[in-house]
């Protein structure tokens, strides 16, 4: 199954469960509303932004808008995966693992490049952000909380507030793991 089409069956699933049209739900995201008209019928290349305001407008974590059946096992190599790339930098994320049923968490690897910050707006309240710097060195954190990091340093933030990640060395993996409230 390809990613919009895993995209297109959660967005469905999880407006429905919230009870909202698509026009009610593109209000709350700040976005057209044929673009999540588009994105329903599984077509369209969505931005990381745009798939963060779907998520904060409906109440999720970002790992629901890819939900797929859970397999005991799981092995993703270096490399692999689907890549969701933000608008206006180089960085991509992949999403590792969502939450399984009755989890809200999700952990993904960023891959950083020099030059290129990622913005992150706050996402729900209570959200915790767990980066782990597994190889160059990043700055992330709260914009008033910034920290350096190298590989195998671990930073827990608050992912209710705005944040940033951004490679301070040519090249910068990390690993994120975010933990969404109840």
């Amino acid at each position: 199954m390809t990613p919009i089409t895993l995209i297109a069956r959660a967005l469905k699933r999880e407006r429905t469960k919230a009870g909202l049209s698509l026009s009610a739900l593109a209000e709350r995201a700040g976005l057209a509303k044929s673009t999540l008209s588009q994105l329903e019928a599984a077509q369209g290349n969505p931005s990381i932004e745009t798939l963060w305001a779907i998520a904060n407008a409906l109440d999720v974590p970002f790992g629901f808008l890819f939900d797929t059946a859970r397999p005991e096992m799981t092995l993703v190599r270096a490399g692999e995966g689907t890549q969701i790339n933000a608008e206006g930098t180089n960085l991509s994320a992949v999403l590792l693992s969502n939450g399984p049923p009755g989890s809200r968490r999700d952990l993904y690897r960023f891959d950083l490049v020099a030059g290129a910050a990622r913005h992150a707006a706050a996402h729900p309240q209570g959200t915790i952000e767990h980066a782990l710097v597994s190889s160059g060195r990043a700055r992330i954190g709260p914009a008033d909380a910034l920290q350096d990091l190298g590989p195998g340093d671990y930073f827990r933030f608050p992912g209710d507030i705005a944040h940033s990640y951004e490679a301070i060395s040519d090249e910068a993996t990390v690993f994120l793991a975010m933990e969404f409230p109840r």
